[in-house]
Order: C-alpha cells, then sequence, then structure tokens
C-alpha cells in the first residue's frame, strides 16, 4: 500500500518558496551550503537596498520644478541650505498646475526665502507628445493652497528653460552639474533631446518619480510626476546620464500628521509659518481624500537626499517607463532581479529615515527669514 501525506496550502506555497530560492542560489556563483530564511527571502528578492553613504562638500544643482505644495517646501528647504547647495537657476514646467501658475509660484517661493540671485527660468507649458494634466484637486487652484501668496517681487528670465539648460551644461566642466527635477521632466528631456552632447556635464539627475512595490498615486500603476510626461521620463532614464530615483516607496514612508506640523509653526519665522500652513492644507486634503488626517511628504525627500544621502537605502538596478500600455502608461518597471539582462541606469531609493529627514527639514526651514 502506498502511504499518501496531506499537505496544506501554506505548505505547499512554503515548499514552493523554498524550492525557487534554493533554484536562485543554485544559479548563484558561490550558492551558500545551508540558506538561511533570510537568505533565501534575499535571493527571491534580487539586490538589497542598502545603507548609502554620507557625502561632504557642496554641489551646483539645477532644480527643475511645478509648484506645487510639496515643491514650494522642498525648493525653501534647499534654499536654506547654501552651505551645501549651489543653486545655479530654477527651471519651471508645466506640472500641477499650468505654466502660467507654476513659474509665478518658483518666484513666491524664491520671495519667502530671500534668494533673489537665484534665477527663474520658464520651460514647457505641455509634455512631449501629450496633452497636460494637472493636480489642482490637490494643491488647490493656486498650486500653494494654505498660505496668503503675493506677487512675486523678481522678474522671470526671458530665456526659454531649454536654452538655458543647454547653454549651462555646454560651458560646464564635466560632471559638475547635477540636476533636480521635482517635476515631469519634460524640460530635462527635451534638452537632452536637442543637445544630447550636454551629458558629459551632468552628474547625477536625481528625480521624485516612480513606484514599484506600493502602486502609483496618480493611477494604480503610475506616479504623477511620470504619467504627466511618461515619454520625457523614458528619455531621462534610457539617456545614459546617472539617474537617481527617490521612489514614492520611499516617500510614502515620510509621514505627515498633526503632530510634526506645529514644531514649524512654533520657530516664529515666516518660512515656518508658511510651511505649517500649507501642511495644513495638505492634512486636510488627507482628511478628505484617506479619511485621516495623515499623507506623504514627497519633494523635500529629493533635498533631503541631496544633503543627507545617509538617511536613505536604494539599489542600483535597470528601471524602464511604460509609454504604451492600456492601464500601466506611466508606470516604471524595476529589475531587482536581472531579468533583462541590462547595465543597472538607476539608484533607486526604497527607504526613508522618517524622523531623521523631518528634523532636517525643521533644522534647514528654521534658518530662512
Amino acid at each position: 500500500m502506498t502511504k499518501t501525506t496531506s499537505l496544506s496550502r501554506r505548505a505547499l506555497l512554503g515548499a514552493s518558496v523554498a524550492g525557487l530560492a534554493g533554484m536562485a542560489f543554485a544559479q548563484s556563483p558561490s550558492p551558500s551550503p545551508s540558506p538561511s530564511p533570510a537568505e533565501l527571502a534575499q535571493a527571491l528578492a534580487g539586490t538589497p537596498a542598502t545603507r548609502l553613504p554620507p557625502t561632504s562638500g557642496k554641489r551646483q544643482v539645477i532644480i527643475d520644478t511645478d509648484p506645487g505644495q510639496d515643491d514650494a517646501i522642498a525648493l525653501l528647504m534647499a534654499m536654506a541650505a547654501p552651505d551645501r547647495l549651489d543653486i545655479k537657476a530654477l527651471t519651471v514646467s508645466v506640472g500641477n498646475l499650468p505654466l502660467s501658475v507654476t513659474e509665478k509660484n518658483a518666484r513666491i517661493v524664491r520671495d519667502w526665502a530671500h534668494r533673489p540671485d537665484i534665477p527663474v527660468y520658464a520651460g514647457y507649458p505641455r509634455p512631449l507628445v501629450r496633452e497636460p494634466i494637472f493636480a489642482d484637486d490637490v494643491h488647490g487652484k493656486s498650486g500653494m493652497e494654505g498660505p496668503t501668496l503675493h506677487e512675486p517681487r523678481g522678474p522671470l528670465m526671458p530665456t526659454h528653460a531649454v536654452q538655458y539648460l543647454i547653454d549651462t551644461l555646454r560651458a560646464a566642466p564635466p560632471r559638475s552639474i547635477t540636476l533636480v527635477g521635482l517635476a515631469p521632466l519634460t524640460n530635462f528631456a527635451a534638452a537632452l533631446n536637442a543637445a544630447p552632447d550636454i551629458k558629459p556635464a551632468i552628474a547625477e539627475i536625481v528625480v521624485m518619480d516612480g513606484a514599484w512595490g506600493v502602486g502609483g498615486n496618480i493611477t494604480p500603476a503610475a506616479t504623477f510626476n511620470i504619467y504627466a510626461d511618461p515619454e520625457a521620463a523614458s528619455v531621462v532614464f534610457r539617456s545614459g546620464v546617472p539617474v537617481t530615483a527617490i521612489s514614492h516607496d520611499a516617500a510614502r514612508r515620510v509621514l505627515l500628521t498633526p503632530e510634526r506640523i506645529a514644531p514649524f509653526r512654533a520657530m516664529g519665522n515666516n518660512a515656518g509659518k508658511v510651511v505649517a500652513d500649507i501642511f495644513d492644507s495638505m492634512m486636510a486634503y488627507g482628511l478628505r481624500r484617506r479619511g485621516v488626517a495623515v499623507g506623504p511628504v514627497y519633494d523635500p525627500c529629493v533635498i533631503a537626499y541631496l544633503l543627507q544621502p545617509e538617511l536613505f537605502k536604494g539599489a542600483k538596478v535597470s528601471v524602464d517607463v511604460e509609454t504604451k500600455g492600456e492601464f500601466t502608461t506611466g508606470a516604471t518597471v524595476v529589475d531587482f532581479r536581472g531579468y533583462n539582462r541590462r547595465t543597472p541606469n538607476t539608484l533607486w531609493i526604497s527607504e526613508a529615515d522618517a524622523e531623521g529627514l523631518h528634523a532636517l527639514l525643521r533644522a534647514r526651514i528654521a534658518r530662512l527669514p
């Protein structure tokens, strides 16, 4: 008589996972003779995220933005760090609101920080090939709902943002300028398409873009900045220039709560009040949208990476952008397991130290008028 053994669904699943992990280790150059559960899990997960090392010195940066509430806070944070960031200019894109609104808002933020030395250039009023979409339901009709807005005191520069990028990068030494993307990547992509010879001057392109494990924030698959111009994002990720993507996987760990707003209002400076007013508006949106006063802090994560990369974990992987999917347009396809056999093109940031980031934001905003 043949003895049969009954296995539960959980036991079968466990056996399958162990078998797959075992195959993964069998294909590795030096398989562990007896892998631990953690090693088995990592074999399935692929390239692990590791803590980034700290940096020192000062970066030259050009920040492309579409303010936007979280853009405004990120810009204030950046402008409060002249010891670490030499902001050569702000270039402005269509994105959260039309270009006529976003360029005006960028100049207002410059006024709040008392940084008239930073020029502002307006760029493309629409995506490369698509019709624009806006996020006024999130940021309000003004784009920066919360604080009282004024007419900007400084002018807009007459040169088109893309021409400014091309001229500046052509004149720059190799790997000397970091491009920082807080908006859809239209301006950066247009510059790269028009003048591929600018690439050697770019040290890194750092973007607030993409998601893998947490889904999108504009569709189930896509995050806003990429969905608004997926063709532009594809150009940037495939450019051959080093890209660092601060993903929503990381940013959604950096939650804002009412308790985290009070210290900004208590600072006694105007910038602290502005940030608190913006955060209050974001909490009101979170309450309407999710039924709870909580929400992620996106764009300031990018500036935090520039100032204190040790607050983050990431991995070098291959990233592509979906431009033709019926349901997945704008999705970032992140290859942690090397399926496509391409050389990694992106430092994908997937984890963030929320407490450390909020402390850094408070410390920088406290320095402003």
